[in-house]
């Protein structure tokens, strides 16, 4: 029960709607969370595993049809069409809610109603901002404990200030011809109907702190991305914090977590956050951010101690994983992870790797970002911490330098809007297919690109200290395929030299595409890449570049009048000097 009325009017019209047995109003506490564990194990959608090895870890499997995001049923439901964009899946509201509607009828029959009342972000901070997810499912409840501020406290601001977002969530039958995840912005609700599995069921996670959330802040005046929060300490104890954004196979987790080499003896790295950032002006005139998770909800398969050995030290205990393989002693395993041999596949059949892998390739781990042995208690400050630079980055094997400065403001949200991944032949038959996700955040942006960039260009007028921008590539390879760059803990040379340009204590290559780093300037000491190469990850090819911003042009005005000029603006500039280099 709640004081807010809203609220209560709210979870009635579900109840008489979905026909639950029971109704529960989830607390957050220890002994609640242990019941559901109970129930779960008691029910089969928890499996426990060794708990001599991983004590408070549990296995969980999702149906075989139930294992990823599913974007292509995914709407984005405003008044007007153009709203959404041609980013997103449009549904006219009236539509999508009669549609839903008559999924969720008698839906929760013979289960509990579970109500989920959430915070995203300290429970403290101004800059976060609340929600309730109504669940059928006990698997989703306990996510939801690890990944945000769940449970009375919750519920309790709430009740202060009376606004939450609304998220209805049940998994249905799991047809997934029955499967639809629908956000309305203008309303601040999320309806998820027919997945049990991750960022469909999770509503706090991409629905909420993503789609609802960019949309939400468009309005509110401050930025919700698809970024890390990485805080860089130096030997003389000056922490700067970088937010960086990638898409999927870039390594975001990985830079979350870095462990700088041994050249880098008393520099420390701070994990603030590994998947989502929001940011807002401060009265000094910087950005401030928070991350508004509080666990990680990672992909398993290649994390290992030679990829992110901080990631798996912190998956000994209190653990969820979904859909991985089991050894012969009931420990979770996964490809990449080590050299034991599974016994069990993520669907519960004997391994064979013939018929396929261990753990489901998008497999996943839940875990309380505390038990991250980099977490920083700056990710439960109130008030954030300061933005020093905002980096985006894709992979792409030719033409893009190791890290470019962007000339302003304005030509770093151009770099942001224009950043991209190339595609391999194993992967889709075709090489270099290059493959636009501007701000990574093609499958989370809650509204028309056109307008999320023109709010990233008033940003000027709202802060006067803001970051700088910066564009990295770990991905560049050589004519013989090889990697020119060793990545992982070696990017910290990169984040020195971004944190310096920053300070002002190095200089730049000036070029028609952005400022690059003089080559002496990234240390190089013990580095295994000779300095050769180094200036080879430095070169602008104009001519290559100038295709490139064809390209980029090309991709700007399928968004029409909607696009902001300045955008096309400064492709001009970067076009007119890439010609005047020639």
């Amino acid at each position: 029960m709640t004081s807010n009325q809203v609220l209560q009017q709210w979870v009635e019209e579900v109840s008489e709607l979905t026909h639950p047995e029971n109704i529960h109003w989830c607390s957050g506490s220890d002994e609640e969370n242990q019941q559901l564990v109970d129930s779960m194990l008691a029910s089969g959608d928890f499996i426990e595993l060794n708990q001599e090895t991983h004590p408070g870890c549990y296995l969980h499997r999702s149906d075989p049809n139930d294992v990823a995001r599913v974007e292509q049923v995914t709407y984005i439901c405003t008044s007007q069409r153009d709203d959404a964009g041609p980013n997103n899946n449009w549904m006219e509201p009236a539509g999508a809610r009669a549609k839903m509607r008559a999924l969720y009828a008698g839906c929760m029959r013979g289960r509990t109603m579970y109500i989920v009342p959430y915070c995203m972000g300290p429970i403290d901070s101004p800059l976060s901002r609340c929600g309730v997810e109504i669940t059928d499912s006990p698997y989703v409840v306990a996510n939801m404990r690890m990944m945000t501020r769940m449970g009375s406290a919750a519920l309790a601001r709430i009740e202060r200030e009376g606004t939450f977002v609304k998220g209805l969530h049940s998994i249905g039958d799991l047809d997934p011809e029955r499967r639809f995840i629908m956000h309305f912005p203008e309303e601040l609700m999320i309806q998820s109907f027919g997945s049990g599995y991750g960022g469909n069921a999770l509503l706090g996670k991409k629905c909420h702190a993503l789609r609802i959330a960019s949309f939400q802040a468009r309005t509110e005046g401050w930025l919700a991305e698809h970024m890390l929060i990485v805080g860089v300490e130096s030997p003389r104890g000056e922490t700067h914090y970088i937010a960086a954004a990638f898409p999927s196979a870039c390594g975001k987790t990985n830079l979350a977590m870095l462990i700088p080499p041994a050249q880098y003896d008393g520099w420390k790295i701070w994990t603030i956050g590994d998947d989502i950032c929001w940011m807002q002006p401060g009265e000094d005139g910087r950005l401030w951010a928070i991350n508004p998770e509080s666990g990680f909800f990672g992909v398993a398969p290649g994390t290992a101690a030679g990829t992110n050995p901080n990631a798996l030290a912190m998956l000994n205990s209190n653990a969820i994983f979904t859909n991985v393989g089991v050894t012969a002693d009931n420990q979770p395993w996964w490809e990449g992870k080590d050299d034991e041999v599974p016994v069990t596949d993520w669907r519960g059949n004997p391994y064979d790797p013939e018929v396929g892998p261990a753990a489901q390739p998008n497999s996943r781990f839940t875990v309380p970002m505390k038990q991250c042995p980099s977490y920083s208690d700056e990710a439960e400050n109130p008030g954030g911490v300061p933005i020093s630079a905002i980096v985006f980055g894709g992979r792409r094997e030719r033409l893009v330098p190791l890290v470019m400065e962007s000339k302003s403001w304005q030509h770093g949200v151009l770099l942001g809007a224009s950043m991209a991944s190339e595609t391999t032949a194993a992967a889709t038959g075709a090489v270099g297919v290059v493959r636009r996700d501007p701000m990574a955040m093609k499958p989370f942006c809650g509204y028309n690109f056109a307008d999320y960039w023109s709010h990233w260009l008033t940003f000027t007028n709202r802060a006067d200290n803001l970051p700088s921008i910066f564009h990295v590539n770990w991905f560049r390879k050589d004519q013989d395929g090889n990697f020119m760059w060793p990545g992982f803990g070696d990017n910290m040379r990169v984040l020195e030299w971004i944190i310096n340009r920053c300070k002002g204590e190095v200089g730049i290559n000036e070029t028609p595409i952005g400022g690059l780093p003089l080559p002496a300037d990234i240390n190089s000491t013990d580095l295994d890449t000779d300095s050769a190469t180094l200036e080879q990850l430095l070169e602008v090819d104009s001519a290559a570049w100038s295709a490139e911003v064809e390209q980029i042009r090309e991709y700007l005005e399928q968004y029409g009048d909607r696009l902001p000029a300045r955008m096309i603006a400064e492709l001009d500039k970067v076009a007119a000097a890439l010609s005047a280099s020639a």
